[in-house]
Formats: structure tokens, sequence, C-alpha cells
């Protein structure tokens, strides 16, 4: 039975996927991926057969004065995975951390190679090591897509050394502060625009909870003259609130007409014990299995509410049970760490980018006539056989 439900419209491309950047130290170390049934998969071969079409590493400057396992990513081991997540056709967002070790909203410390360079010196050798590693991944076929020129910058990046409380940037910071955390974006943004035009920059902040810092925030950048993209926000319920605080924060921004796509870039429920302790959702959605598989369903739903949102983000969700890859478990992954099969809530992602991230790329004039294309936008070979959903003739079909 063939249902018209709809001519096609040409939405904004969508994104969905996740932080992968542990994947190489659990396959190195011979973690098993499968699947629901327990067969065992390639993993980036699985995400994307799943509907997961981009992915997410970090890049520190030089993690191996770090003795955490998880931050390893250094240029080569970010080029590598990079290059694997573009040869399986998804877009590659780039995470700039600038810092040897894990940069958060209280953790900007300036890399130990660069502590003792004066404000001006530090912004040109953040220039040319952006421009550095961008050249290095386009040569290695891992040109990013998406760009973050820093992780979780709400006050500022490249404070100075590990203790320091200069340079931090708040609401009621000094003028200097904010400048020299502007003249740092600007020269950071510059070495992408000149190395990889077509990518979109990212602005992360994770003050998603406090819309008026936030607010504060975009408005400083914008009054600036910062050249960016996409505003990107961490989103974890045990550290920013209920849904029902991500909705005003996405509404807040939204109507401030800042002119930028939003992105939810890092998110994660747990299945069992919490992850923070600034807010207790197990209420309503209690940490097991199902209750994470109930969130991911409901934010899916929510962020679908909002035409602004196109990329959604779940942080690490490869951590699957070898915990000599890792100090500590995530106790918010996707994969059972006993069974190595994926969690029901890992299904529920690709719900974001159903019916307008496959076809966002396709007008209708660069359809073949009389051809049929999947949600995706793959070109088929005949009239599909299959139940679902496709398009034929400039419209929207399901075929049941």
């Amino acid at each position: 039975m063939l249902f018209c439900i709809s001519a096609l419209n040409t939405p904004a491309q969508k994104y969905v996927g996740g932080d992968i950047s542990m994947l190489t130290k659990y396959e190195d170390a011979g973690v098993i991926y499968k699947d629901k049934d327990g067969n065992i998969v390639q993993p980036l071969t699985f995400f994307k057969e799943q509907g997961l079409n981009a992915m997410r590493v970090r890049l520190f400057v030089d993690p191996s004065l770090d003795n955490d396992k998880a931050v390893c990513q250094d240029l080569d081991y970010v080029k590598a995975l990079g290059k694997r997540i573009k040869d399986q056709g998804m877009t590659f967002m780039l995470d700039f951390h600038y810092s040897d070790t894990w940069a958060d909203p209280g953790k900007q410390w300036t890399p130990n190679a660069w502590k003792s360079l004066s404000n001006e010196a530090l912004g040109t050798q953040l220039y040319e090591y952006t421009k550095d590693c961008l050249q290095q991944l386009k040569a290695a076929s891992a040109t990013p897509d998406f760009i973050q020129t820093g992780n979780e910058i709400s006050y500022g990046m490249l404070w100075g050394v590990k203790g320091t409380s200069a340079n931090r940037c708040y609401t009621n910071s000094p003028d200097a502060n904010w400048n020299r955390f502007f003249n740092l974006l600007k020269k950071a943004g510059q070495a992408c625009r000149e190395e990889c035009p077509n990518a979109k920059i990212i602005i992360h902040s994770e003050r998603t909870p406090k819309t008026a810092v936030l607010t504060d925030y975009f408005d400083r950048m914008k009054n600036a003259g910062i050249d960016y993209d996409i505003i990107g926000l961490s989103y974890y319920p045990d550290y920013h609130g209920s849904l029902e605080t991500l909705e005003t924060a996405l509404t807040t921004l939204e109507n401030k007409n800042y002119g930028k796509d939003i992105w939810i870039v890092e998110t994660g429920y747990s299945y069992a014990w919490h992850i923070g302790t600034d807010f207790d959702y197990s209420a309503t959605y209690p940490l097991t299995e199902e209750g994470q598989r109930q969130f991911t369903a409901d934010l899916v739903t929510k962020l679908n509410n909002h035409d602004s949102v196109k990329g959604l983000f779940w942080w690490w969700p490869e951590d699957n049970g070898n915990k000599s890859v890792t100090d500590s478990w995530w106790n918010a992954a996707l994969y059972n760490h006993n069974t190595g099969q994926p969690y029901a809530a890992f299904y529920e992602l690709k719900n974001f980018a159903n019916g307008s991230a496959g076809i966002g790329h396709i007008h209708g004039d660069m359809m073949e006539e009389g051809a049929w294309y999947s949600i995706d936008g793959r070109r088929l070979t005949g009239k599909p056989a299959a139940k679902g959903l496709y398009i034929h003739q400039g419209k929207k079909v399901v075929i049941r």
C-alpha cells in the first residue's frame, strides 16, 4: 500500500551521534561490540546503520602530561579516528580542548608549553597551533566538518597555570578578561576559516540552566563580533536540571534571535547510578535501562519541537566494560558493560534525525524523475519492497 503524506520540503540537515573519543582505546584493548541480538559488529559501521550520522572527537595539546587514561587524544590519535569517521561517510566534529588535560568550566588551564607566553604571544601560538592541526588533519583525509574552538568555555579559556584565578570571564569580570578571551577566540576562528572554510564553528557553553548568564555570554559574543555558526550546549540532567529547564534555555536563546543553530553537543543520562548530584531526576526517569531509554526518547521529542536545534550528541556512548582502558566507569554509557550490547536508549537517538536529516541536502529539482529515495537521501535501484518511509516524485511516501 502506498500513502502519500506530504510534499517534500527541504529542512536543514540534522546531525545525531556521539563523542566517541575513546573508541580506539577500547578496540585496541580487544573490547567486543555487539548488536541487540548479540551479533558482533564493527562499531562505526553499526553506528551508521542505526541512523547516526556524525561523531565528535576531542583533541588535547599534550595529553602525555596527564595520568588520566581517558586523556590520550593527541593529534596522531585524532587524525586516525577522524579519518575512519570520514571514511564511514559520517561528518566529523573536532573538539579543541586547548589544554593538556580536561577543559571544562572549572578547568581551563593553559598547556604547559604555552604557560609563559604573553597574551599577544599566546594568541599567535593559538592561531598557529589551530592552523597546523587542521592542515595535518586535512592531509590525513580527516578534514573536520564542525570545529569547537574550546570545550565548555563558559568562563573563558587558557586561564594560565593550574590554580590561578586570573583571566576568568564571569558576568561581573573586568573588561580586560573578556577582551583577552575574545582575542583568543578570534585567533582560533581565523585559523579555522583559513584552513577549513566549509567547516562550521561551534562556541560551547554549559550554562544551560542559567539563562541570564547564557544570554549575557552570547550577547557579548555578538557585540564583540565573534565569528561562529553554532551555539553548542551541554545538557546533563544530573547537573543541569529537568527537560523543562532545557526548554527554557532553548526558547530563551531562540527569542534572542542570534541567527545561530543550536546543538546539544554533550548529553547523557545514567542507567544505574547518578553521574552528578545537582539534580535528581530518578523519580521521573528511574536509573535503569528503561529509565535511560525513556529520558532519551523524551529528550529527542523535546528537541524535535525546536526548529533551531540541529544537533544532538551523546557523550562517551562507546564506554564498554573494560576498566583497564579507563580509571572508572562512565555510568551513562549506551553499552552494557557485561554483555557488550547496546542499551535501549541507543536506538532512540536516530529519531532525532528521522524525517529531516537525510533529505535536508536534496532539493526536488535534484531528484531523478520516477526514482525512489531512502529517507537519508540514497537513490534506490527501484521501488522498495520493504515497509517504511521513502521519497518519490518529490513527496514522502509510506509503504505498508
